[in-house]
């Protein structure tokens, strides 16, 4: 799929076609020798990295150097990998549980916070699961507890009370 972006060239992807073609044509990097390309994808450069626009980018809590990290989030792996995900479960309990009221009630969604970050306004930057809860489907809406404005408050001690609020 990233055969044409500029990662993808660079390691000749259009001509690997298995596993171990793919594990010797790719070394293993840290995490600093891939934040150019961070960076331009956070500046609002596209298809480096991945074929299509980026525009969140999940930050890590910081494991070498202290230093938080950033990690490109698509929109594809926001829905055929985390949405997907939970539907699949939902879908597989349901089916082996029909006599259950998952679908009945609410379920509480807490999440981290999540800030517009400071080259552009182009990207977003959080962590994960505010990333989820900011891109998650309508119908989710439906089904969750509390609302997005109160799962991703900063101050985590008026996030639980207004999320306590929220839920009785």
């Amino acid at each position: 799929t990233a055969s044409d972006t500029k990662w993808g060239k660079k390691f000749d992807f259009k001509n690997i076609t298995t596993y171990n073609e793919f594990r010797d044509a790719l070394p293993m990097q840290e995490y600093d020798e891939i934040v150019p390309y961070i960076d331009r994808l956070r500046n609002g450069e596209s298809n480096l990295l991945w074929p299509e626009e980026i525009k969140w980018f999940a930050k890590s809590s910081g494991t070498t150097n202290e230093k938080s990290k950033f990690i490109p989030v698509s929109q594809e792996a926001l829905d055929e990998c985390h949405f997907r995900g939970g539907k699949d479960v939902m879908y597989i309990n349901e089916n082996s549980y029909p006599e259950n009221r998952i679908l009945k009630g609410k379920g509480l969604i807490i999440g981290g916070s999540h800030k517009i970050n400071n080259f552009n306004n182009e990207s977003y930057f959080g962590d994960l699961s505010a990333i989820l809860i900011e891109n998650m489907p309508f119908y989710a809406e439906f089904y969750r507890t509390p609302k997005a404005s109160i799962a991703l408050l900063d101050n985590w001690e008026q996030k639980l009370e207004q999320m306590a609020e929220a839920t009785i």
